[in-house]
């Protein structure tokens, strides 16, 4: 790590983190290289190499990141008045995450690459933020769903999370995607992030509220 102020050095990883962001909004992870990330910020990519040692560790800072923001959102929930309805609820978690299309993008990709590519340190302080988004949607569910048991806000975790690596593909489609499938004969049924969300929350709320003794 070079010298310098924890502040300089901050601002010089967002600076890294921003150019790899906007690149990625027209090119691939795959074409996306440490080259074509220097050229965008105002130093070499040899300097890269004191704040991030690979594509990999940059992508998973800037998905650390977005998992920050939606926590922030998920924390706005959280200071709601109870009692919360079922569809208010699901329509309120479905928003939220409709703001978040880079996260969905980035849960898309093979996530097992960016971990394996990134050092211990990288990947721990991703985790946390991982942790921390689901400790947030547990506490959402303690607090306005106060009749789930633990496993049922577990079961309801362990079906969502896992639902969230699927959202983008599915309404993300491109035009030779959709040609593809025309061609396969695949009635598909085109929806959007915010669909897709809300009828999953909607289903796993109304399962859990019919479980109920």
């Amino acid at each position: 790590m070079p010298k310098g102020s924890p502040e300089r050095t901050e601002k010089r990883k967002l600076e890294i983190m921003e150019a790899c962001g906007k690149l990625y909004q027209t090119m691939s992870f795959r074409e996306i290289s440490l080259k074509e990330i220097s050229s965008m910020t105002s130093f070499s990519r040899t300097s890269i190499y004191n704040y991030f040692h690979t594509k990999e560790e940059i992508f998973l800072a800037i998905f650390e990141a977005e998992y920050e923001r939606w926590i922030a959102s998920l924390k706005k929930i959280l200071r709601l008045p109870a009692p919360l309805d079922r569809k208010t609820m699901a329509v309120k978690l479905a928003t939220s995450l409709n703001r978040r299309q880079r996260l969905l993008k980035l849960l898309s990709m093979n996530l097992y690459d960016m971990e394996e590519n990134s050092r211990p340190e990288r990947l721990a302080s991703f985790k946390v933020a991982f942790g921390k988004a689901m400790r947030t949607m547990e506490e959402i569910l303690r607090k306005f769903r106060p009749e789930m048991t633990e496993r049922d806000r577990q079961e309801f975790l362990y079906v969502f999370f896992p639902f969230m690596y699927g959202i983008y593909p599915y309404a993300e489609v491109t035009e030779r995607q959709k040609q593809a499938m025309a061609q396969a004969g695949i009635a598909y049924r085109y929806q959007t992030v915010y669909q897709l969300t809300l009828s999953c929350l909607e289903k796993l709320l109304k399962i859990q509220e019919e479980s109920e003794p």
